[in-house]
């Protein structure tokens, strides 16, 4: 095969990575974000530093989120005030895709520099709406367990989720968290009801390989951009979360997944308390051998757990079979068999409860 295919080839599996990705945003209910990573097709024919970073993509673009990589250095544009000329795009004003692809490409001439960085790592998508969740599988394990856990988070980011204690929530009819809270977490809710019960985190933690500091108002700015512009309720979220972490920041540590896992399990248990660990939308970016690790440790510890001192791991991750966002809660003592509980929107705009 000569090198003219082989770059054809390459070139149609990134292209059909953004496809699906914008595929995706537009299943979400964000064709904005949708034309903004269309946009990202004509730009791999082109000179520019960023088109031929997209084009030459070493990795799976789809598995590696390139596209929202793109798509977040973009807003960061528009919200600091670096660009003007995506504002009527945001705003839904400008549909028609070669009028978006114009713009994009403009904007990326005059940015080119400036948003090649963004490829650099994968975008850290904290959203709160993933709380409700979370929350509903606390509520299932209290049911059968009792209330009072610590919680241990895997690739936290920004920690929007390791204050989750903070938020309020209306699951369907199932009141959780402080009444007087900033943030109410109600999605859309889909079958039954979690269980009514008590839930009391009396911990919660993180970490993350590069933890985002929300009570920086450079490093918020940076996690804000990766909200959907066509998504206001996230947006008012993340203004929430923000305005709650500069009253007390989330305790998210910078460490490596599989030796923080390690080390919260290690640390003594008190009698009483659920032991749990938990990620969302994080697992895919782990890798083979990390997750190998992480589930091997959490399958030993549930082997020593006792009905004194449970073990639970609740995942909120993408199904890579069917592309859902299942719930999945295994707990110990007992067989730890995985138990999908719930399907979820991708940003928790919707919970379908299974129970």
């Amino acid at each position: 095969m000569d090198g003219t295919a082989n770059h054809a080839m390459e070139d149609g599996r990134v292209a059909a990575g953004i496809e699906f990705q914008a595929q995706h945003c537009t299943h979400h209910g964000a064709p904005i974000t949708a034309s903004v990573v269309r946009a990202m097709l004509p730009l791999m024919q082109g000179s520019s530093a960023v088109g031929r970073r997209i084009r030459e993509w070493p990795g799976l673009p789809l598995e590696d989120a390139m596209p929202l990589r793109f798509a977040g250095g973009l807003h960061y544009l528009s919200l600091t005030g670096a660009e003007g000329r995506l504002a009527p795009l945001y705003a839904g004003s400008v549909q028609y895709q070669p009028a978006v692809n114009e713009i994009v490409a403009a904007v990326v001439a005059d940015h080119d520099a400036a948003l090649l960085p963004w490829f650099d790592g994968p975008p850290q998508t904290n959203e709160a709406g993933r709380s409700a969740s979370l929350m509903a599988g606390l509520l299932w394990l209290a049911s059968r367990v009792g209330p009072r856990f610590e919680i241990s988070e895997v690739g936290a980011s920004a920690g929007i989720n390791t204050m989750m204690e903070r938020y309020h929530y209306n699951l369907g009819g199932t009141l959780a968290g402080p009444p007087a809270s900033p943030m109410l977490i109600r999605p859309e809710w889909r079958g039954p009801p979690p269980p009514s019960a008590m839930v009391d985190i009396a911990e919660i933690a993180g970490c993350d390989i590069a933890p985002a500091d929300l009570g920086d108002p450079a490093q918020a700015l940076r996690i804000k951009a990766y909200v959907w512009p066509d998504a206001p309720e996230r947006l008012a979220r993340m203004d929430a979360a923000i305005a709650l972490a500069s009253e007390r920041r989330p305790d998210v540590v910078a460490a490596d997944a599989a030796d923080w896992v390690a080390a919260r399990l290690a640390r003594p248990q008190p009698a009483g308390f659920t032991r749990v660990i938990q990620h969302s939308i994080v697992w895919q970016y782990l890798g083979d051998v990390r997750r190998a690790a992480i589930t091997a440790m959490i399958e030993a510890a549930g082997a020593q757990a006792t009905a004194e001192r449970p073990l639970a791991w609740q995942m909120l991750e993408t199904n890579r079979a069917t592309f859902l966002h299942e719930l999945t809660v295994r707990h110990w003592p007992g067989d730890g068999a995985p138990r999908v509980l719930g399907h979820a929107h991708a940003h928790g705009a919707w919970v379908e409860w299974l129970g």
